[in-house]
């Protein structure tokens, strides 16, 4: 398995992209992963990315133009820093997500809660 990109946003393009396996996200976190890759390619002039590595971990990437020499990597990496420091919860509610939706253990936890909710439904 390899990296999966969530959203991401160009600012010299000016387009924003979800992948698609992840509509089935509730609407106000792809508005809130939206607002954060537009705003954040916007603040820093590159394409933004963001996307689930193979732990499941979220990774934040910044593209920059070739012949962009004014592009401050030091800059992007404290508003990166500030991100997940102001959205501490949004991000790890997304990794939470991930792990149940795409993982192998997720797919155990959540056979095991269907079953547990069966057996109490029976049991009534």
């Amino acid at each position: 398995m390899e990296k999966m990109v969530l959203a991401a946003a160009s600012y010299t393009e000016q387009k924003y992209f979800l992948e698609k396996e992840f509509q089935a996200l509730p609407e106000s976190i792809k508005e809130e992963v939206r607002t954060i890759c537009v705003v954040l390619a916007q603040k820093l002039g590159c394409t933004f990315l963001m996307g689930f590595s193979e732990e499941g971990t979220l990774y934040f990437e910044t593209v920059k133009r070739e012949d962009d020499f004014d592009f401050d990597d030091i800059g992007a990496e404290l508003e990166i820093k500030r991100l997940q420091r102001e959205q501490k919860e949004l991000l790890k509610a997304l990794e939470l997500w991930y792990a149940i939706y795409f993982t192998e253990e997720g797919e155990k936890v959540k056979a095991k809660l269907l079953k547990q909710a069966e057996e109490n439904e029976n049991m009534k």
